[in-house]
């Protein structure tokens, strides 16, 4: 990857892992918007859901993008509903540790289970592998394949 310019903003790390530069679990991607899971997870089967310009804040994203951010989400807390059968599927904007817009959509019991303080840094790859594949294959199931990627 070249140097940026001063023109050019600094690729963010989540640019960095959808561009493939940096790996990522995906479980969902078509050509505008991707879904992947954490590092740190609040809870099992926590996912972001990214566009994939990098755009910095949530207002500013346009609005046919915004829409199917949101489209996007509703398919993948469906997703999380049958994978992991929480209560319900809570969700953050918040955007201060990554200058790149996305939405976290964490499958929770209570509303207290909507914390970064309960945020587990230390989960497996294969832990993570494991969620990813929970989450993909009920997107399948429910008529989503073509935008599953296979890992």
């Amino acid at each position: 990857m070249n140097e940026p310019d001063s023109n050019t903003a600094v690729p963010s790390i989540f640019t960095r892992i959808i561009s493939g530069e940096l790996p990522g679990h995906f479980v969902y991607r078509d050509d505008r918007v991707v879904a992947m899971l954490t590092i740190a997870p609040i809870r099992p089967g926590h996912v972001m859901v990214v566009p994939i310009d990098q755009i910095d804040h949530w207002t500013d994203v346009p609005a046919d993008l915004w829409a199917h951010v949101s489209e996007v989400s509703r398919i993948i807390g469906k997703a999380q509903m049958a994978a992991f059968n929480p209560a319900r599927i809570g969700t953050m904007i918040l955007g201060m540790e990554v200058p790149h817009c996305h939405i976290h959509l964490v499958p929770i019991d209570h509303e207290s289970d909507l914390s970064f303080a309960n945020a587990d840094n230390n989960v497996s790859q294969e832990q993570l592998a494991d969620v990813a594949e929970q989450i993909r294959s009920q997107l399948r199931s429910a008529g989503h394949a073509a935008v599953v990627p296979e890992s």
